[in-house]
């Protein structure tokens, strides 16, 4: 797929990776509808990437609203073809804190978010997609997940992020082979440590150790090599079933 032909819904795309993505898409001629809960941040992010862009207030947890706003966004896309979640939350904490065991609620809405509300635009937009006609190879779209390397090294502290995003690892393979008969393929970016709005307020000394622990390059990742992969997926056929890291070679340590 071109990314001129993207015709795209992008969770989480008001700020952050998700919105680094649809500046991708858009600067390659595509369209895009973000899709996010921040509906003040997703106005402005869609005036600023033009008229091309359409912002839609969506909690990927509710399945109504979610494929209400596929509808909505497909409708004013003329047509989907594309599908990138990047909606998510931190859901930090330990099991055992200093203050008691981790509420199971805050445990459930970590997964609700970061692991079901994936799971949620993957069906609502695979729904919609079957119906595309096939591009070259049987293509009818693609569908791009964000996981994180906390699935495979999670940290202390990161028992329901590292079970929701291994989560979104686990169910890439299994969905891509479900999907290949209708021509859907399925991929998920697992980032490493990423300059976000999130670090804006770090220490500098803080900052610079993060920095450190990056074997090469020394340093945050940036949204736009997020962006550049998602892309490189887009356009790459033959990527279905598995998990990109972009993490400049980071190991998670214990802590």
């Amino acid at each position: 797929m071109q990314i001129s032909d993207v015709r795209a819904v992008i969770t989480g795309g008001a700020s952050g990776l998700g919105l680094a993505v649809a500046r991708h898409i858009v600067e390659g001629g595509g369209q895009v509808v973000l899709l996010d809960v921040n509906a003040e941040k997703g106005e402005a992010s869609a005036a600023d990437l033009g008229s091309s862009t359409r912002f839609l207030r969506t909690d990927v947890t509710s399945e109504d609203g979610v494929r209400a706003s596929i509808a909505a966004a497909a409708e004013h896309l003329g047509g989907l073809n594309t599908a990138i979640s990047c909606a998510g939350i931190l859901g930090a904490g330990r099991v055992l804190g200093k203050e008691g065991p981790m509420p199971l609620s805050q445990f459930e809405t970590t997964v609700r978010v970061n692991l079901i509300g994936s799971f949620n635009v993957a069906k609502a937009a695979a729904e919609r997609m079957q119906h595309n006609d096939a591009g070259e190879d049987g293509e009818r779209g693609v569908i791009i997940q964000t996981a994180s390397i906390a699935a495979f090294e999670g940290q202390i502290g990161q028992a329901a992020y590292s079970a929701s995003k291994g989560g979104v690892v686990g169910m890439t393979l299994p969905m891509a082979r479900e999907f290949a008969r209708i021509g859907i393929r399925v991929m998920t970016v697992a980032p490493g440590v990423f300059h976000t709005p999130m670090v804006d307020g770090m220490p500098p000394a803080v900052y610079d150790s993060l920095c450190a622990q990056v074997p090469f390059p020394s340093r945050l990742g940036r949204a736009d090599e997020f962006a550049d992969t998602c892309g490189f997926i887009l356009q790459n056929r033959y990527l279905n079933g598995g998990v990109i890291r972009v993490d400049g070679a980071i190991r998670l340590a214990p802590k």
